[in-house]
């Protein structure tokens, strides 16, 4: 398999993209800056422990609207990590910006989170079981195709990678699982709107995405044996993929920032590369309508 990795030796955080670049980030592959550190301040290396976390919450959140959430301590602290965090986001903003110029008018921001949890550690049903291939789909949350762009940076400060597994192109994995699919009903999908197991209409894409997720997951031989290769991203690196197409597992590492974003499909470079389009090709038909009654 040819790496689905691509490197960049860019220290800026302001580096010009490439045509080849976004080519590679809109068909799967992901960007890795190797040199790109986010630099944490002396003040802020007490915040690098794991007790820092709410116990209840899964990650430290930044809201849109700049309020914290699943960090304990005083205000001292929660004012120190909201502006660590405020920092990254900023920073995140500023590549993304200067890599995908066409995609900032787009763009819809999501929470902030900081991750200090060893990965190693969690205890998690498979479902939700992040070391192993998946593409990201959120059962409660349909997005009718919109993609999922994420910015990683590896903070940890006693120099260990945070290593990923990234498996084989998105279209590839899709003609092995979706012949696997359940059908789709949208009388089931109005139900569970209406009980508000999702918070709007399930689409058939979402279902379908779902279905790659969970299939991908469910499949130890999959797992195993699917073409894939072990990438250590070292402490002071940053990365870049579309999470819902960018085939990966998340093996070992901790203390580790992350930024998400939200794209409309119609709004990529390449439109025909995205996961919405892939799906309505291969499976002849359109897959995000939303029903009007």
């Amino acid at each position: 398999m040819e790496s689905q990795v691509v490197r960049i030796e860019s220290r800026d955080w302001s580096v010009p993209g490439t045509d080849a670049w976004r080519a590679a980030l809109e068909g799967g592959k992901v960007l890795f800056f190797p040199n790109l550190a986010f630099e944490v301040q002396p003040d802020e290396r007490a915040l690098l422990r794991p007790d820092i976390r709410d116990p209840g919450a899964r990650n430290i959140s930044l809201n849109v609207d700049g309020s914290l959430k699943g960090a304990v301590g005083d205000a001292t602290t929660q004012a120190q990590l909201t502006a660590m965090i405020t920092r990254f986001r900023a920073q995140a903003l500023g590549l993304i910006e200067a890599l995908l110029p066409h995609y900032t008018s787009a763009l819809r921001l999501a929470p902030t989170s900081y991750r200090p949890m060893q990965v190693e550690s969690r205890q998690q049903s498979w479902r939700a079981d992040d070391r192993r291939l998946h593409v990201d789909a959120f059962p409660s949350r349909p997005n009718y195709g919109e993609r999922i762009l994420r910015v990683f940076a590896n903070v940890n400060p006693d120099g260990a990678p945070r290593v990923w597994r990234v498996g084989e192109p998105f279209e590839a994995m899709a003609r092995k699982f979706l012949p696997r699919a359940k059908p789709y009903s949208a009388w089931q999908a109005k139900v569970l709107q209406a009980l508000r197991v999702t918070k709007s209409f399930r689409s058939e894409y979402d279902h379908l995405m779902l279905q790659l997720h969970d299939g991908m997951k469910g499949d130890l031989e999959y797992q195993r044996t699917s073409p894939q290769e072990t990438v250590p991203f070292p402490a002071g690196s940053v990365w870049v993929c579309f999470s819902d197409q960018a085939t990966h597992a998340v093996m070992s590492g901790q203390y580790m920032l992350e930024q998400t974003l939200h794209l409309p499909a119609s709004h990529a470079y390449d439109r025909e590369a995205s996961p919405l389009a892939i799906l309505t090709r291969l499976t002849g038909r359109p897959l995000h309508g939303v029903p009007t009654a």
